[in-house]
């Protein structure tokens, strides 16, 4: 009888020992697919950033010109302080959709300034802006690729989330389905800037 006893009270202990250990790894992997998911998106900044850069890179350029319209830089300037007024959370689908709306605002008024350049050859003659010309299709090229990781990992990490048994615990630890990037219509096309004439 005592023995029997022994025997139930060691598997009740070994059972609980396993639960403990599976709830350990499994919140373990869940924390290690979120944090995951934020390094993947903070790479997607970080190329946005870099796009940003050699926009205002080009911005300078042009102020620099004494004949430009200083006017026209107006919407551009506007546009690149709406992208630091977003603090993006993944978590929050609010406000990766500002963020997303304030790079397409940015990206239009920068389409539309180019427009303007146009008109104006010794701008489009300069080092800077032909450096620009070199360096933007490649960032377009590194946006499009950190997206693509950003939503591998959401993808990754919400089907660890919702497969038995881990769902379980993301239930328990309170981890919700994140959002995937969603691009806007067209958005998917690199800026509208045209370069003729640059030798």
């Amino acid at each position: 009888m005592k023995g029997t006893r022994n025997v139930v009270l060691l598997s009740i202990a070994a059972l609980v020992l396993i639960l403990f250990v599976w709830g350990c790894n499994g919140c373990n992997s869940i924390k290690a697919a979120d944090q995951n998911v934020k390094k993947q998106w903070s790479n997607v900044e970080t190329n946005y950033q870099r796009r940003t850069d050699l926009y205002n890179a080009v911005v300078k350029t042009i102020e620099g010109s004494a004949n430009f319209e200083k006017s026209l830089l107006k919407d551009v300037v506007e546009a690149r302080a709406k992208l630091g007024s977003v603090t993006v959370n993944v978590d929050d689908q609010a406000s990766m959709d500002k963020f997303l709306q304030n790079q397409g605002q940015m990206r239009t008024a920068f389409s539309n300034l180019m427009g303007y350049v146009e008109n104006y050859p010794e701008i489009k003659t300069t080092k800077a802006f032909q450096d620009f010309q070199a360096q933007i299709e490649g960032t377009e090229n590194r946006i499009n690729v950190a997206r693509q990781d950003f939503n591998k990992s959401v993808e990754a990490f919400n089907l660890k989330i919702v497969k038995f048994p881990t769902s379980v615990l993301a239930g328990m630890i309170g981890a919700k389905e994140k959002a995937f990037y969603k691009a806007d219509p067209g958005s998917e096309k690199a800026p509208d800037v045209n370069f003729d004439g640059i030798k």
